[in-house]
Formats: C-alpha cells, sequence, structure tokens
C-alpha cells in the first residue's frame, strides 16, 4: 500500500489548526486563556500547527525532496541521488488534490520532470520531456525523431558504472542534442527497442528515460497529461549508495541538465 504523504501531512495541518482554533475561540476571554492549564493535546496542536503549516507551503509550493530508487536516468541520475524538484515552475497547484491555481510556466524539451505515473498516480516518476503538445514524436535503431527531424547523438566512448548501477558499465555513452537541451543517454546496442510513432495529444508530454534500454517511459505506456505534473528537478542535494561507498561527495550541490 503507498504511503500518501502529502495527504497525510495537509490532515495533520488542518487537524491541528483546527483544534488551536477551535479551543482559542471557546475561550471566554484571553485572561481565560492565560489562567486556564491547557489539554494536551491543545498543546501539541499549538505547539506543531506552525511547524506542518511551515513544511506544507514549503513542500507543496516551493520545493520538495525526492529520491531516485532506479537507473532508469542514468547518467544524468544515480541510485542513490535525493533531488530537489521546483513546484511552481510549471504552475502552482493545490495539494492533495493537484488542481492549478497559478499558471507560471510550461515543461520544455529537455527539461528532467517529476510525475505522477498515469497508469496508476499514486507513484511518482521521473523522466525526461522529449517531445511537447503537437509534436509528432518517433523512436526507431535508437534515435529520437521529432517532427520528422532525427535527433543528433555524439558519441563519447564507453561508460563505467559504479555502486548499484555498476551493471551499465560498457554501455555506449552518447551525448544527446534536443532543439533547446543537451544530456548524456546510455545505449545498450545489443538490446532491442520498442519502435514507433506517434503525436503528442494537446495538454500532454512525450517523457523517457536518459537510461534507453532500462526505463519504463511514453514508448510503453503512453504520454503523460498537464494535470500529473509534479514540478522540475534541478539539483542533488546528497547521494547515498551503499554499494559505493556511502556518501558520493562529488554529486552533492550539482544541478540537473
Amino acid at each position: 500500500m503507498h504511503f500518501d504523504f502529502s495527504a497525510a501531512l495537509t490532515l495533520a495541518t488542518f487537524v491541528a489548526g483546527i483544534i488551536a482554533a477551535i479551543y482559542w475561540l471557546t475561550q471566554r476571554s484571553k485572561k481565560d486563556i492565560l489562567n486556564h492549564k491547557e489539554p494536551i493535546v491543545v498543546e501539541y496542536a499549538k505547539s506543531f500547527f506552525p511547524v506542518l503549516l511551515f513544511v506544507l507551503v514549503l513542500r507543496s509550493f516551493i520545493v520538495e525532496p525526492f529520491r531516485i530508487p532506479s537507473s532508469s536516468m542514468m547518467p544524468t541520475l544515480l541510485i542513490g541521488d535525493f533531488i530537489l524538484v521546483n513546484k511552481f515552475a510549471y504552475g502552482v497547484r493545490l495539494p492533495v488534490i493537484n488542481t492549478k491555481f497559478i499558471d507560471v510556466g510550461k515543461p520544455e524539451r529537455g527539461d528532467v520532470m517529476v510525475f505522477r505515473y498515469p497508469k496508476d498516480p499514486s507513484l511518482d516518476y521521473i523522466k525526461r520531456v522529449i517531445a511537447l503538445p503537437g509534436d509528432k514524436v518517433g523512436y526507431f535503431d535508437k534515435h529520437v525523431y521529432i517532427n520528422g527531424q532525427r535527433i543528433t547523438q555524439k558519441p563519447l566512448g564507453l561508460y563505467e558504472g559504479v555502486g548499484q548501477g555498476d551493471n551499465m558499465t560498457n554501455a555506449l555513452l552518447q551525448h544527446e542534442m534536443l532543439p533547446s537541451q543537451e544530456h548524456d543517454i546510455l545505449i545498450m546496442q545489443e538490446r532491442p527497442s520498442i519502435e514507433g510513432e506517434i503525436t503528442v495529444p494537446a495538454g500532454h508530454y512525450f517523457m523517457m528515460g536518459d537510461n534507453r534500454d532500462n526505463s519504463n517511459d511514453s514508448r510503453y505506456w503512453g504520454t503523460v497529461p498537464e494535470e500529473n505534473i509534479v514540478g522540475k528537478a534541478f539539483m542533488i542535494w546528497m547521494n547515498w549508495d551503499s554499494s559505493n561507498s556511502g556518501i558520493d561527495w562529488n554529486r552533492l550541490g550539482s544541478t540537473i541538465n
């Protein structure tokens, strides 16, 4: 069973606020409140409410931390990376119901984006935006095609994996050049790839992992609707991989491109 931390945090903040407010409003006067010993529940509610409210506002509207559990975004993101996600880059949304009430910006090709998995919205996925609404996108012979244009890849040699990503050693390391963004990807030439071409529907985005032959993405389950967007990944603040001597200090503070 998936634990919805956002819903739990919202509920806890609401309950603490209601308890504190009801107690305050039911007292006869400020003097009564000062002289009367508060019930333990009220003491806890008044103590935790400001903290809970601060955390709720911070992670709902400003920035939220996530941990990378898989290799699908290698070499950009490694297993054990802890990242920060900008929650207002694509619009400010209400917690839990995820309804946008302030429109700020739209995803662009090349953005690394966190979203709710369309097949199971209780799960958060992270992939790269490859194609925008209205784009005709294809994947053939290990290459992306956007609106009939084959996206250039520049070979960088063989990849050397570390820690839990060691199994990707000797994969082809390629530099991919999207129209508005450049980044590195991994290719396993001997593995067969799913191929095809679609036109991205209005209000949807085509997502792919940088580890092209080890990613469950839009090639398999379709596009991501705009209402499933969580935010834009922008920084690695911690990396912990017990298979790679714990903390990788070189990754701390790295920007995500």
